[in-house]
């Protein structure tokens, strides 16, 4: 009998991804400029239990690089000293759903979960409602590849 990967042995569980992708606030975005040169971003996201969802400024390096090419990873990740560290990379592309920028005036059934779970994870409005000011359009990706560890399981 073999013995494990230490990786896999301090990879987390399928619902210990779910829950830091649910309860992090701020993911790091990693995209490729047009000139190939690597451009990280920190952002606020939403997480489906299926996709990641960004709310992006349209007028963004961030907004520019990914229509240019999808093609991104995203790190989520939480703790403090060695020991504690603990994330998930999510691997993939993303793609723009609904207009650009996001006025609100326009009906997008799919955008439905995202604008209500963003809306209960940072905007504060007493209807749950969710904040449009013209500048914002949303970024999907649903990953090809995942990755994760967990140094408290070492």
């Amino acid at each position: 009998m073999g013995t494990q990967r230490r990786g896999r042995r301090i990879a987390l569980t399928s619902d210990e991804v779910d829950a830091l992708l649910t309860e992090q606030r701020v993911c790091r975005v990693a995209t490729l400029t047009s000139s190939g040169a690597p451009h990280v971003s920190p952002l606020w996201y939403v997480w489906d239990g299926t996709s990641l969802w960004l709310y992006s400024i349209v007028r963004s390096q961030r907004w520019a690089d990914l229509l240019r090419d999808g093609r991104a990873a995203v790190v989520v990740d939480a703790g403090d000293d060695f020991g504690e560290l603990h994330g998930v990379e999510l691997r993939g592309r993303f793609e723009q759903v609904g207009s650009a920028p996001r006025t609100g005036e326009e009906d997008h059934p799919e955008l439905a979960t995202p604008e209500r779970l963003f809306a209960a994870k940072y905007i504060a409005n007493p209807d749950g409602s969710m904040y449009h000011d013209g500048r914002h359009a949303w970024l999907r990706l649903t990953p090809d590849k995942v990755a994760s560890w967990d140094h408290r399981k070492i």
